[in-house]
């Protein structure tokens, strides 16, 4: 299944499942169209997403200052907002091609 990405004045807009307190952070896959993101950190005073914006950041090869949480920061199901790369980059260094 592929991921639908939206491309937007502020950047490209992913999205995204969580699932907190997995035994390492990690990339899944993308089920029913959502990129699914195992990560380490509890959902604790915003360690999962803290995390999720350092780990995106890392594989996608941008400053962290580039990778924020775009609306679902108290929710598994969010919207992450990546600016400074297109959305065929984002797909391409995420491995989605």
């Amino acid at each position: 299944m592929s991921l639908p990405l939206r491309e937007t004045a502020d950047g490209v807009v992913v999205p995204v499942r969580v699932v907190p307190r997995a035994g390492r952070t990690e990339l899944d896959r993308v089920v029913d169209g959502v990129l699914r993101v195992r990560l380490a950190a509890a959902p604790v005073e915003g360690a999962a997403n803290r995390e999720l914006c350092e780990y995106l950041a890392g594989i996608l090869n941008l400053p962290k200052r580039d990778v924020e949480i775009a609306s679902g920061a108290r929710s598994r199901q969010k919207s992450v907002r990546i600016t400074g790369i297109g959305k065929d980059e984002v797909r391409a260094r995420l491995g989605l091609c």
